[in-house]
């Protein structure tokens, strides 16, 4: 059913949500699997799954990429890098050059 908060779907998990784009992703599941610490706590969910999706869970994994790199993953915008930024400064960090 459609209406102006878009379309009512169920996810797997039995979670009803409405939807305007034909993104899969369950508002309700994302929120369950977010991290609590870490560097994937800092970020959004489309940017914590763009990191997911290349293998970085970590800052010293995070550490082996150039922003260029970063920025090209599908997910992440500019709000990310400041934050990606601080946390690899905070433990001493930079990403490749």
């Amino acid at each position: 059913m459609a209406n102006d908060k878009g379309t009512l779907r169920m996810c797997e998990q039995g979670h009803s949500y409405y939807k305007k784009s034909d993104c899969p992703t369950c508002p309700t599941c994302e929120a369950e699997r977010k991290p609590t610490e870490g560097v994937l706590a800092l970020l959004s969910a489309p940017a914590r799954r763009a990191l997911e999706n290349e293998g970085i869970t970590t800052l010293l994994q995070l550490a082996e990429y150039t922003e260029k790199e970063i920025l090209k993953l599908h997910g992440i915008g500019p709000s990310a890098m400041p934050k990606l930024r601080n946390a690899l400064e905070e433990e001493g960090l930079s990403f490749k050059k």
